[in-house]
């Protein structure tokens, strides 16, 4: 037996908290041009607990999705303030040409929607700006040299991440300093979470099989 990771083939989708459904599906669908493939409705969550949510589904031109879930009975305005692209997250979806990144800048500023770029990575050219749900959104097109340039790149990767770890090696330990404790509960809290999911999908098993 080989210890060799399965192929993963791509993102099917990736999902956010959203505020509320209708005006995530407004933006996502009505301005960005997205199609809402699925609005699932449950009233209780995957491990069997009450917890009312809907999941949405939009899909874009490659067969991916950007979903959101909408839980309303958790809802917290402080949860929507704007993100910070590097310090929390954000989505990159990708665009066919300059062409239509000028038009999607115009578009979004066309509903009142606050966008800066293109900016230049020199593989990559893109605009920014954020959804109803404070997620920093980025549109991309790829560069002529796009390719080449990634792939010297990744000739230099290890070279990089080995002299990267050891210039923040120091910074990296004091600011970790004294939460393993913490590091530690939350392993374990994934662990707790995994059991559980899997104890009710195999109970729900066996009262299937049951019936």
């Amino acid at each position: 037996m080989t210890d060799t990771a399965p192929r993963i083939q791509g993102v099917h989708h990736s999902a956010f908290r959203c505020r509320d459904a209708a005006e995530t599906r407004a933006f996502y669908e009505g301005i960005l041009g997205l199609t809402l493939k699925a609005a699932l409705a449950f009233e209780k969550d995957p491990s069997g607990a009450d917890r009312p949510y809907m999941h949405l589904f939009f899909e874009m031109a490659d067969k991916n999705f950007i979903a959101f879930f909408d839980l309303p009975h958790t809802v917290d305005e402080a949860r929507y303030a704007l993100r910070d692209g590097m310090e929390d997250c954000h989505i990159a979806m990708e665009l066919s040409s300059w062409d239509a990144m000028t038009a999607m800048k115009a578009r979004l500023e066309r509903h009142g929607i606050p966008v800066f770029g293109p900016i230049d990575h020199h593989f990559c050219h893109s605009i920014y700006f954020w959804d109803p749900n404070g997620i920093n959104l980025e549109f991309t097109i790829r560069d002529a040299k796009h390719d080449a340039i990634l792939a010297e790149e990744a000739a230099s990767a290890d070279a990089v991440m080995a002299k990267w770890a050891t210039e923040t090696a120091a910074v990296r330990t004091e600011r970790l300093k004294g939460t393993e404790a913490a590091r530690a509960a939350t392993e374990g809290m994934k662990a707790a979470i995994a059991k559980m999911a899997n104890d009710a999908i195999a109970k729900a098993g066996r009262a299937s099989a049951a019936e």
